[in-house]
């Protein structure tokens, strides 16, 4: 037991701690201070902390977007196949983010849509002129990517990228924490800072992956 252990751990797990992923660690290590000592604006809608995170968002939309130009096979026919699959894996990747994008500023309405003299307030879908389309068209975007991801394939794609590259996992626990805690703090805890700081965690974690995978040597498929 111990030793399929000890083989699964090296051959599927990364323990390194890559530049990326000192990014999510002290993004990590922010979290406490945050929470006791920034004020409540800081977690506002569009305040200081969720532009950062629609930057850290930004930045892995063009990191998946540029995989084509940077990452370029040779020229055969398994080789052009597989960079194929991942160009579509990584602008399924893209569509993802924009998803999260578009959650972070509700599709706009807390950008175009605040309450005049009202602090962190904003209409309702409800309130505003074909506000009720918001929701049907953000649920038929995501159907489309879901089935991007199915037309082209990319569980095939995936499953290879799970058979055969390692996982980088401070990236990956980091995530998963961030993803956690922020549920928490959105649900729980209903404290803005709280949950603002660890979405943060979550896309500066998501972004190094992104970048893990579509860039770096001991991360790619295509070599």
């Amino acid at each position: 037991m111990l030793e399929k252990i000890r083989n699964f751990t090296a051959s599927h797990l990364d323990f390194k701690v890559y530049p990326v992923t000192w990014i999510a660690i002290v993004n990590a290590l922010l979290i406490i201070p945050c929470i006791l000592y920034l004020p409540e604006k800081f977690g506002y809608e569009n305040g200081l902390l969720e532009n950062i995170q629609l930057v850290a968002l930004l930045i892995g939309f063009i990191l998946c977007l540029a995989y084509p130009k940077f990452n370029k096979p040779e020229s055969t026919d398994d080789a052009d196949s597989l960079h194929t699959s991942m160009v579509n894996f990584f602008r399924f990747a893209a569509l993802v983010i924009v998803i999260l994008f578009l959650r972070e500023i509700n599709c706009g309405r807390t950008i175009f849509f605040p309450v005049p003299g009202e602090v962190n307030t904003f209409y309702g879908w409800k309130d505003i002129k074909y506000g009720w389309l918001a929701h049907p068209l953000y649920g038929l975007y995501m159907a489309y990517v879901a089935f991007y991801f199915l037309i082209n394939k990319l569980f095939i794609t995936l499953w290879k990228i799970v058979k055969n590259i390692k996982f980088p996992v401070w990236n990956v626990i980091l995530m998963i924490v961030g993803m956690i805690w922020g549920t928490l703090a959105e649900e729980v805890y209903h404290n803005m800072v709280m949950e603002e700081i660890t979405e943060l965690l979550f896309y500066v974690s998501l972004t190094g992956i992104i970048y893990l995978y579509a860039y770096h040597k001991n991360f790619r498929l295509e070599k």
